[in-house]
């Protein structure tokens, strides 16, 4: 792609971003009171505020390390039962119900029940887990389960190692499922941790303060968390997907 239409791409974006922000602020003077809908501007120096406290990063550090930590169970569990599925008919048919239920119960009430067994400040790493297992699970299962046969009677005629069976086959043929159920549990996996932080209220949390800004009715507070929350949200989703990108491309090309 040419950089001018790179550039040109980029600031169609931006036109975009700012009509939505000049909707905004419109609204938010319509409206003249902050305490119903804060303005940008408020929001902005909310957010220059909180940037100079500690305890806006403490809880930043608090709610990513947690909702991550949950996250990356959910993969390796995800994958994992995801191949024993693939290879045994008789764990599908086990947790297919569990994943099912999972899906269809609300968030709401799996954050209830949990609090009756974990405490809070874990409780957002059991959250994200529930969350975001079924679709790593689902997505993986359909990416082992459509790898092309022949590439596999191919290799068992050459005699490939596993290694180079998982190297040459499984990588670039599941790489696409895998690379999109993590897109979609990244974004998921953030809003039902931050769900979690905020029924849960682990003190030192992301969560906690947002409940804290509903207490005091201090909207542009409340606006500046959730910014901070899209932000990260955005930023872990595309920091994952380049480095996976990274790691990819150094088992292909045989780095690894």
């Amino acid at each position: 792609m040419k950089p001018s239409t790179i550039w040109a791409d980029k600031l169609k974006k931006l036109t975009g971003v700012f009509f939505w922000l000049a909707i905004w602020q419109f609204a938010a003077m319509k409206i003249g009171k902050e305490v119903l809908l804060a303005s940008p501007v408020s929001t902005i120096k909310a957010l220059i505020s909180l940037c100079g406290q500690s305890v806006f990063w403490s809880a930043i550090i608090f709610s990513l390390t947690r909702i991550m930590l949950g996250f990356a169970l959910a993969l390796v569990t995800g994958v994992l039962l995801a191949g024993l599925s693939a290879v045994y008919d008789a764990v599908r048919y086990i947790f297919a119900p569990l994943f099912n239920v999972i899906k269809a119960v609300p968030v709401a009430s799996f954050i209830i029940l949990a609090l009756l067994w974990v405490r809070g400040g874990n409780l957002s790493i059991c959250i994200s887990f529930l969350m975001v297992l079924p679709i790593i699970y689902n997505n993986m299962l359909a990416g082992f389960t459509r790898v092309d046969k022949s590439l596999l009677e191919m290799a068992a005629v050459f005699r490939l190692s596993n290694m180079k069976k998982i190297k040459y086959i499984y990588i670039p043929q599941v790489l696409p499922y895998f690379t999109a159920a993590c897109t979609t549990s990244l974004g998921l996996c953030w809003k039902s941790g931050i769900a979690a932080e905020v029924i849960g209220m682990p003190a030192g949390s992301m969560g906690n303060r947002l409940y804290e800004t509903k207490l005091y009715m201090d909207t542009p507070e409340m606006f500046a968390w959730t910014v901070v929350i899209v932000i990260i949200s955005f930023v872990v989703e595309k920091g994952f997907l380049w480095l996976l990108d990274k790691i990819t491309a150094r088992i292909t090309d045989g780095f690894l």
